[in-house]
């Protein structure tokens, strides 16, 4: 068995049902299957078998999918690039990860006209009718392709995707997760979404991340839903897709959250058909929280890595309400440990990292046996976060433990400042990192965007933070910018920050 069964079977058990909707057109689970087919005989044809590697580069896309289950079916790999990132930067992915294809999406392709050369064992696809002249394309390939045998003897052992971390803290290294890595986040998914075949889910996340690959669409496909793609995030395109669509289940990172309120109708839009949104993957202000389960959603907090699937603790519909403020409770196939710097269990209540074991965990890095050791040590995954766990087994996220600030002996947490500087009502964001210090070793930096034309000084911060923490955790210096630097899941991208910091004057 492998996880494009899932496709053949609801094909068998509902014939009729849509799977898939994008830009004004449907696929049903049998279209849907038959896609999967073709698409396997292409890669067939492209001399792609089991253990080779395949690349996608573009913005969401059903063929994307398609070949995720085709690569399912003949036990191969799927590297989805991260099309926000520069020509050579992929160029380094795909050597790294040996991909034998590219399949390369129409925008994308004058970028890539001259990378062929550098990568002679690998075979250039273009995706669409127009192409580029040089190399085949994918359209023509799909209407030759007749289905031979099915592929035999591929399991869920088989490793199926390469997932490019995002790098906040350095450079990204290739998380391998194998067909039961995915059939595993779908079993914790569906128990966190309570998701059924009934659902209709819009996903409007970069299928390049786990996160907009795995947690709601594989789950979907995996208990037979519907799912509409987006290709990228428009925000009035999303809030038309709610009230026209009425879809069930989403998922909105902040910065989706803040375009969407900031749409002159979205307050008297009726949103009624959503019956959970989904966030995680950074911090969520109480404010935000607050204003969705205000209107009667709930807004479930996850949290997870690349390394994991990424499903591995959450909230639900039951306790979300309960337990704001907090990331929930372990996934169902998941077991979590926080442990302190000697490696042992933290008391209740007390920060360590948050290491986590399941079947959903990577098997490895690829290419990479130090890293590989170093983040499975002892066969847990230690995720490089720190939280803790209060007496009811509910667990908080605090900050990163690279991020951790370790000021004249003592642990400052950027998290717990950044907190205090996004309840001031002149900043926009903000963000703290360290800044290396003859005296304490290091210092807190608070880096800074204003609201709008609002005028804001060092002063301004520094008092603010007056009565809110500990006088050691003020941060020292403050730097204001037009905006934060960050990675294609929105998240601040710290060492970049860091760099920053490192050589301002102050």
């Amino acid at each position: 068995m492998n996880i494009a069964d899932w496709i053949e079977k609801w094909a068998q058990a509902t014939p009729n049902k849509v799977a898939l909707r994008f830009e004004g057109e449907e696929l049903t689970y049998p279209q849907f299957n038959t896609a999967i087919k073709a698409g396997t005989e292409v890669l067939r044809h492209l001399g792609i078998g089991p253990g080779d590697r395949i690349a996608y580069l573009g913005q969401n896309h059903p063929q994307l999918l398609v070949f995720l289950f085709a690569c399912a079916r003949l036990g191969a790999l799927l590297v989805p690039l991260n099309w926000r990132l520069a020509p050579r930067e992929h160029v380094g992915m795909l050597l790294d990860c040996g991909a034998k294809a590219l399949f390369v999406d129409e925008p994308y392709l004058k970028q890539c006209e001259k990378l062929d050369a550098e990568l002679p064992g690998c075979r250039f696809v273009a995706v669409g009718e127009i192409g580029n002249g040089r190399w085949p394309l994918l359209a023509d390939l799909l209407r030759q392709a007749k289905e031979e045998a099915p592929p035999a003897g591929v399991g869920l052992d088989s490793p199926l995707l390469i997932i490019y971390t995002s790098g906040t803290t350095g450079s990204p290294k290739g998380a391998v997760l194998t067909q039961e890595a995915i059939q595993y986040n779908a079993f914790n998914s569906a128990l966190l979404h309570d998701m059924t075949r009934q659902d209709l889910i819009l996903a409007l996340l970069p299928l390049f991340h786990v996160g907009g690959l795995n947690v709601q669409i594989t789950t979907g496909f995996y208990v037979g839903a519907t799912v509409i793609l987006h290709r990228v995030f428009d925000p009035e395109l999303v809030l038309e897709a709610i009230v026209t669509q009425k879809p069930t289940l989403t998922i909105f990172l902040p910065a989706h959250m803040q375009a969407l309120r900031s749409l002159p109708n979205w307050e008297s839009s009726d949103l009624s058909s959503l019956r959970a949104i989904l966030t995680g993957s950074c911090f969520i202000p109480r404010d935000m929280v607050r204003y969705w389960h205000d209107r009667g959603i709930p807004l479930l907090n996850m949290y997870g890595a690349s390394e994991t699937a990424p499903v591995a603790i959450h909230q639900t519909t039951a306790n979300t309400f309960a337990t704001e403020g907090s990331i929930g409770f372990p996934a169902m196939h998941c077991e979590i440990r926080i442990i302190d710097a000697n490696g042992d269990e933290c008391p209740t209540g007390e920060p360590g990292e948050i290491l986590i074991r399941g079947k959903n965990v990577m098997s490895h890095y690829w290419n990479n046996e130090e890293a590989t050791r170093s983040a499975l040590a002892g066969g847990w995954f230690h995720s490089g976060d720190i939280g803790y766990v209060n007496q009811e087994g509910c667990y908080y996220i605090i900050d990163r433990k690279k991020d951790m600030i370790i000021s004249g002996g003592e642990n400052i947490y950027p998290t717990e400042l950044e907190n205090v500087l996004m309840m001031h009502p002149d900043v926009q964001e903000a963000a703290v990192v360290g800044r290396p210090d003859a005296h304490w070793g290091e210092v807190p930096v608070a880096v800074i965007v204003t609201k709008g034309n609002r005028s804001l000084g060092k002063s301004d911060i520094l008092e603010w933070f007056n009565g809110k923490l500990g006088r050691y955790k003020h941060p020292k210096d403050v730097i204001f910018v037009d905006e934060l630097p960050r990675n294609e899941m929105r998240k601040v991208v710290k060492h970049v920050l860091r760099d920053m910091v490192a050589s301002h004057s102050g």
